[in-house]
């Protein structure tokens, strides 16, 4: 059998991340959603997904598959589950289509959202839990890094403390062989599990409270302060103050500056001093602007800072408003605060914005991944070139 991680009907609401990516592709806890749910299957899957973004992510089909809801965190019930969903049946939790076995492949997301509807359904009695929009990613990584750290985990010893390492909660830390944490640090893992991946680096002085979860890669610079519930994804560089952020994997903050309830997507890089306000002067709610609705949204929370999506920067000094919803591709400098909705492929900051322009942005963006040993596809570039034309200039 084969297993298809499909988009949900809400994936316009995890904006501005899934301009660039599939839901399966988000990051949430230690692990994508797409990871999390080939560790319990155990084999790979593949995507269906809007279709500007499929030749990047193409789905891989059988004459027996399972097509799984990537909002859907993956639990070791739901597995047993679809393992028994009969052919031509719909799991379902309420409303919500988890997942659907078909004979045959299905290409097009519309089409298979109006069509596994029809299908008869199997109730799903257990407990699950799944991302409904942008913020999620940030209010939900507490529970999600507790859940991945129990999988990952299970079993297997970490590697030893250096010397020089002051840990309370030893029993909560895990440590891959080959990541290094430097003399200084103070780990504290009795409000929360601390992972820390293969190759990871953490340098001197160092604190960090858990709930944390540090990538392959990743470093953390000299006398950070990280609070839980944090996740530093593979190959991101981070330092100064950070507070439930969620970095999705080789961005970087690495200088003093406050960052907290945010979700930074990939290949980001926030210049020196960039400060976020996360809570308004009067304690009130907080709204954002919803891209997929056109208008700003209430989100139910008195504390949500920045979203900003892939390839965006700033510059040096840079303030964002609590609630600030960067775009995909984003260049933001200058005094005073951006608008709080800054649209992908955006020039300028608080003085006016103009449009990036597209050949620009994308030899930026290949100069940041030519450090890394990596370049846009020629199918990626068409996949930015999409964003440009149709999201831009809305």
């Amino acid at each position: 059998m084969k297993y298809i991680l499909f988009d949900s009907t809400d994936r316009d609401r995890l904006l501005p991340f899934t301009h660039t990516r599939p839901v399966a592709d988000i990051r949430c806890g230690i692990m994508t959603m797409r990871e999390r749910w080939e560790m319990y299957l155990g084999q790979p899957t593949s995507t269906l997904t809007e279709s500007y973004l499929q030749k990047v992510f193409p789905p891989d089909s059988s004459n027996d598959n399972c097509y799984i809801n990537a909002a859907v965190f993956a639990n070791s019930e739901l597995v047993a589950a679809l393992n028994t969903l009969p052919t031509g049946q719909a799991l379902v939790k309420g409303e919500l289509v988890v997942a659907v076995r078909y004979p045959e492949n299905k290409n097009d997301i519309a089409d298979f959202h109006k069509h596994s509807k029809t299908l008869p359904a199997v109730n799903f009695a257990g407990d699950l839990y799944l991302l409904k929009n942008n913020r999620d990613i940030f209010v939900l990584n507490d529970r999600a890094i507790r859940d991945d750290y129990t999988l990952i985990t299970k079993g297997r010893n970490s590697a030893p403390i250096p010397e020089g390492v002051t840990v309370t909660g030893k029993e909560q830390l895990f440590i891959e062989e080959g990541a290094h944490i430097y003399a200084g640090c103070i780990i504290n893992a009795s409000t929360g599990p601390v992972y820390i991946a293969k190759d990871a680096e953490i340098l001197e002085g160092t604190m960090m409270r858990g709930p944390v979860a540090v990538g392959a890669h990743a470093v953390i610079k000299m006398g950070a302060k990280i609070y839980g519930a944090t996740t530093i994804g593979p190959g991101c560089k981070t330092g100064g103050e950070i507070n439930n952020v969620v970095f999705f994997a080789n961005s970087n903050k690495g200088h003093d500056g406050y960052l907290g309830n945010a979700v930074i997507g990939e290949w980001c890089n926030l210049g020196a001093d960039t400060n976020c306000s996360n809570l308004k002067n009067n304690y009130d709610e907080i709204k954002i602007w919803d891209e997929s609705a056109n208008k700003s949204v209430k989100t139910g929370l008195t504390f949500c800072g920045l979203l900003m999506g892939d390839h965006s920067k700033c510059g040096i000094n840079t303030m964002f408003n609590t609630g600030t919803v960067v775009g995909v591709s984003c260049n933001i400098f200058g005094g005073g605060f951006p608008e709080k909705f800054v649209r992908s492929f955006s020039w300028g900051g608080s003085d006016g914005v103009t449009t990036y322009d597209f050949s620009r942005a994308m030899e930026t963006a290949n100069r940041m991944m030519g450090r890394r040993d990596r370049q846009l596809s020629e199918t990626e570039i068409e996949l930015y070139r999409y964003i440009y034309e149709h999201y831009r200039k809305q």
